[in-house]
């Protein structure tokens, strides 16, 4: 089975001083998507700088040529589907058809509450969730959409010409519970996990793999209960949060262990972060692009 290599670069550095660099250099190390994070801000990172994910992804696009590019992952925190599918399908225009939507539901972050709102509840979440998939799919493929939901309506939201990809960009559904898991199988041409987050301070790397096989079992299922084909779906974990997360970049030759394993789990495509000097994805920059032109050859070898 193939295995991809991407990566994640975080919106901290103004365009001018570095961020324009850091996209144009994961162009040339060949990963094979880029993606960042779509919050408000986030965690250790909220006191210091942290900009839009749509305005950075096309300047990105208006800066890169081959390389895929996306969120990882958007969430109806503050998004609304109407306005989210207008920036995504002039996204997928500036890029030439190179955009993936990371999707998920969303948590507690500052995202949760920066709009004024009280953070929804786990439930309202996925409820939330449930009705934001099947309405952004449709505002992705159809001309004008019309609807009326608990959460989410349009009246008539236009979208043409749609998307340069047909019959629209991909989405990465993230997801990990039955309703989550469901909404990836009949939406998602991706699937996006990080693993058990209970067994990332204390867990193994033999219970994470464990549970991570769990939750492949459970997305085929999920085929099964939706009655869609399970048509060659992208599996891919994002990395940093699994109790390998201190030592997967230390060498070319740990990272190269670490996806042979999770290769052999089913998984298509590992993503990495960019370096962060003095955060928790601070690593080796050296060694990062190394693993990035190295890993693979030598996991194939």
């Amino acid at each position: 089975m193939s295995l991809r290599l991407s990566t994640v670069i975080l919106p901290v550095r103004r365009w001018h001083e570095g961020g324009r660099d850091q996209w144009l250099r994961a162009e040339q190390l060949g990963f094979h998507t880029a993606y960042t994070y779509d919050h408000l801000s986030w965690r250790s990172f909220r006191d210091g700088p942290w900009f839009g994910a749509v305005p950075t992804l096309t300047a990105a696009a208006a800066a890169t040529e081959r390389m895929r590019l996306g969120t990882l992952v958007t969430s109806p925190n503050f998004r609304h589907p109407v306005t989210l599918a207008k920036d995504l399908i002039s996204l997928d225009d500036v890029s030439d058809g190179r955009i993936t939507l990371g999707i998920g539901a969303g948590g507690n972050g500052f995202d949760a509450t920066a709009l004024g709102q009280e953070a929804w509840s786990p439930r309202e979440r996925a409820d939330r969730f449930a009705e934001f998939v099947p309405l952004l799919d449709r505002l992705l493929t159809e001309g004008a959409v019309s609807h009326e939901g608990t959460f989410y309506s349009a009246e008539e939201a236009r979208n043409i010409p749609g998307c340069v990809q047909r019959p629209r960009l991909p989405f990465a559904v993230a997801a990990t519970g039955p309703r989550g898991l469901r909404l990836a199988a009949r939406h998602g041409q991706a699937w996006v996990t990080t693993g058990d987050p209970k067994l990332f301070e204390s867990g193994t790397p033999e219970q994470s793999r464990e549970a991570l096989r769990g939750q492949l079992e459970r997305l085929e299922k999920a085929f099964v209960e939706v009655g869609r084909a399970p048509e060659p779906m992208e599996k891919i974990l994002l990395t940093g949060f699994t109790p390998e997360a201190n030592t997967v970049l230390a060498s070319v030759d740990a990272f190269v262990d670490f996806a042979g394993r999770h290769r052999e789990l089913g998984f298509t495509e590992l993503v990495i972060h960019a370096p962060i000097p003095d955060s928790d994805f601070a690593a080796d920059e050296a060694v990062f692009e190394k693993i990035a032109t190295e890993a693979l050859a030598q996991l194939d070898s």
